[in-house]
């Protein structure tokens, strides 16, 4: 048996197409979706991702502007530049590059982005809001798999779905977007014991650990859907993901690919949230909400 592949390259090419047209329709009504990107510092992985999502937003229609700024930069004056694109009607998602310098406070700057424009979905409301599925924003990534799942036909309601890897920006806001869907959710990380013990319970299996090859064959069961959330990068240069590709896809029955699945998936709902933003704030409606559901008409106090 070989997986089939869940082309998350593929998937965001057609996205962004769709993504065009409705950029071109608010233009149309005299309205311009903006993204403002801020960057600390000379992080080269930083600048390329970057440049990633300035390329995805020209190939969208969406305008986009960089703020870079140098690694000194105090932490006042790098608040004070997110407070100015907070007030310019022109920017519809705002998004600060991580990581930041060691010695600013990153919480406190991701939440001082208004939360109307908090694309990333970062904001400790967007996050908070994930548990009672009334989130603005989801953060990327996650909202990324939800859709790869979904166009794939895999219905996550009453499957066991195990997810390695806690991280604020994809563990935990995961879970919550699966419970939402009814799945039954088990997250494990760093301190889990037997990892295998609970992997190989896995309907759906999403690995985000950051670690190469940590999923092996042996730890997976026959007709597994394995969504592989690692970027890796070895020492030969090659980028591989936190799952044995070859191996494991010759039990599951879907699988995503590293490079070409989940990562060009995170950019692509870059967008989306920039574009629904842009929609609510220009009083057009709720968006465009590419998995089928609507932003919620609440408007939070700014932060």
């Amino acid at each position: 048996m070989s997986a089939r592949i869940i082309d998350g390259k593929a998937l965001s090419r057609q996205l962004r197409q769709n993504f065009r047209r409705h950029a071109e329709h608010l233009k149309q009504q005299g309205i311009v979706p903006g993204l403002a990107v801020v960057l600390v510092g000379d992080n080269p992985a930083s600048r390329v991702y970057v440049n990633n999502k300035i390329k995805a937003c020209e190939e969208c229609g969406v305008h986009s502007s960089t703020h870079s700024l140098p690694a000194d930069t105090r932490e006042a004056d790098l608040l004070q530049r997110i407070e100015a694109l907070n007030a310019d009607d022109t920017v519809h998602g705002i998004l600060v590059q991580l990581p930041l310098p060691a010695h600013i406070d990153m919480r406190r700057v991701l939440e001082a982005i208004d939360v109307n424009k908090d694309v990333d979905g970062f904001h400790l409301y967007n996050v908070g809001a994930l548990a009672t599925g009334n989130t603005i924003f989801p953060p990327c990534t996650p909202y990324g798999v939800q859709l790869l799942l979904e166009t794939a036909g895999i219905d996550v309601a009453g499957q066991n779905v195990v997810i390695v890897g806690a991280s604020n920006i994809v563990g935990k806001p995961m879970a919550l977007m699966l419970l939402q869907k009814e799945a039954t959710v088990t997250v494990c990380h760093a301190r889990t014991r037997d990892l295998a013990q609970h992997t190989i319970l896995a309907d759906i299996l999403i690995v985000a650990a950051g670690r190469p090859n940590l999923i092996v064959p042996q730890m997976v069961r026959r007709g597994v859907v394995v969504i592989d959330v690692g970027i890796n990068r070895l020492a030969d240069g090659r980028i591989v993901g936190d799952v044995d590709f070859e191996g494991v896809s010759e039990k599951a029955a879907w699988i995503t690919p590293v490079p070409g699945g989940v990562g060009p998936m995170t950019v692509t709902m870059l967008i989306d949230n920039t574009l629904r933003s842009a929609t609510r704030l220009a009083g057009e409606g709720e968006g465009i909400g590419s998995l089928g559901w609507d932003a919620p008409t609440l408007h939070p106090p700014h932060p």
